[in-house]
This record gives C-alpha cells, sequence and structure tokens, in this order.
C-alpha cells in the first residue's frame, strides 16, 4: 500500500486528485494539506511517503518558493507537481528542481493517473508542451543564469563559491576575513541577482553552468 500527500488549497482537487490516487492504488493511504506549513507537519508526523502532489499556489508561497521549502526539508521525496500554471517557461524551470514530473490540472484523470504511476515507478513525467514552445536546451539556460551571475560583484561571487560547497556563514566570513553580518548581506544580495529564495535553490541554478569558466572572465 503506496502512502500519498496531496498539498492543495482547493477542495475540488484535492478530491480529484485522491480520486486518481485511488486508480493507481485502490488501497492507497492518503494524507491531504492545504500548505506548506501543513504538508511539513504532515510529513514530520508520519514516515515513508512515496509521493508527494503539489500545487505552486499555495497561500503563503509565490514562485517556487513552497516547492523549494519542500525540497529543501525532504529531498529524498519524490513530488509531482499538479498546476495550474501551463506555461512552458514555468514546467521547464519546475522540472529543473529536480520533480518527479510536472502536471497540468488541465490534464484528464487518465493521463494524472499515469503521470502518478511515471513517478512512483522512479521515472519523471513530463507534458506534452506545443510545437511552437518545446524544451529549450541546456545552452539557453547557462546563458541566462550566466547573465545574471555577470551582474555580481568580484565579492559576491566569491561568496556564492563557497556557498556553492555549501560553507556557512560564519566559515565564509573567516575564509573571506569579513564580518558574518557582510557576508549575510552579500547572501542575499546574490540571491536577489539570481531570483531565487534560498541558498539551496541558488546552488540548483549555478550548478547549471560552467562556475570555474566564468571566474575567468571578466568581473
Amino acid at each position: 500500500m503506496a502512502r500519498f500527500l496531496i498539498v492543495d488549497d482547493h477542495p475540488l482537487f484535492r478530491e480529484a486528485l485522491s480520486s486518481a490516487l485511488k486508480v493507481v492504488d485502490a488501497d492507497a493511504d492518503i494524507y491531504e494539506a492545504t500548505s506548506i506549513e501543513g504538508a511539513l507537519d504532515v510529513l514530520d508526523a508520519h514516515e515513508d511517503f512515496d509521493l508527494a502532489l503539489l500545487d505552486l499556489s499555495l497561500p503563503g508561497t509565490s514562485g517556487f518558493s513552497g516547492l523549494v521549502r519542500l525540497r529543501t526539508s525532504h529531498p529524498k521525496l519524490p513530488i509531482l507537481v499538479v498546476s495550474g500554471h501551463e506555461e512552458p517557461a514555468v514546467v521547464r524551470e519546475a522540472l529543473s528542481l529536480g520533480i518527479a514530473g510536472y502536471v497540468p490540472k488541465s490534464t484528464s484523470k487518465k493521463k494524472l493517473a499515469e503521470a502518478i504511476g511515471k513517478a512512483l515507478a522512479g521515472d519523471v513525467y513530463e507534458p506534452e508542451l506545443p510545437r511552437s514552445a518545446p524544451f529549450e536546451s541546456r545552452p539557453s539556460d547557462e546563458q541566462r543564469i550566466l547573465q545574471r551571475l555577470k551582474d555580481l560583484t568580484p565579492q559576491q561571487l566569491a561568496v556564492l563559491e563557497l556557498v556553492r560547497e555549501g560553507k556557512p556563514n560564519k566559515v565564509i566570513a573567516h575564509e573571506l576575513g569579513l564580518a558574518e553580518t557582510t557576508v549575510k548581506a552579500h547572501v542575499s544580495e546574490v540571491l536577489r541577482k539570481l531570483g531565487v529564495v534560498s541558498r539551496t535553490q541558488a546552488v540548483i541554478e549555478v550548478a547549471k553552468v560552467d562556475f570555474a569558466a566564468l571566474k575567468k572572465g571578466p568581473q
């Protein structure tokens, strides 16, 4: 018997998702939450979830902040995004964060069940996008991120490199000869310039480019 978590603030969609889960596993153990905070409480109270179905538009979240919080708190939990956002750019960005798949809410129950099955099997479900808007190649992602990275000052770039290595602010401050408050300010500015909401997401973004090559370029 599989254990699932549905994270959506709309009762009708939670009901539809629960119905699709029952198609995949009639004996499924299904939990529900209407916010990221609620989802974290459920995950902390219970163990061994096989899959979380997550809506991106939840109270108290913006963009991918809810997804990133869930990924950061429970990195081993497979997450299937089920969202009303169907823009190809949103789909691409969500998939780049390491989710188990992306399903538009307009998808049929049959397709949704198929996506759930793929996610449970360890595969990634990618929706069909219009031919006029195919998935962009990795170089396009690199160009976008490189442009943002080039807006960083040399010191911000040095801080980002140490963040990328997983070092806390106190260690970064010691290695760069800076006050810890200065490091915190640099980290905040780096996140703002990269357009991300957490250190984890910043690391994910930077992993898409050749960071060493960037440092050799003009500062």
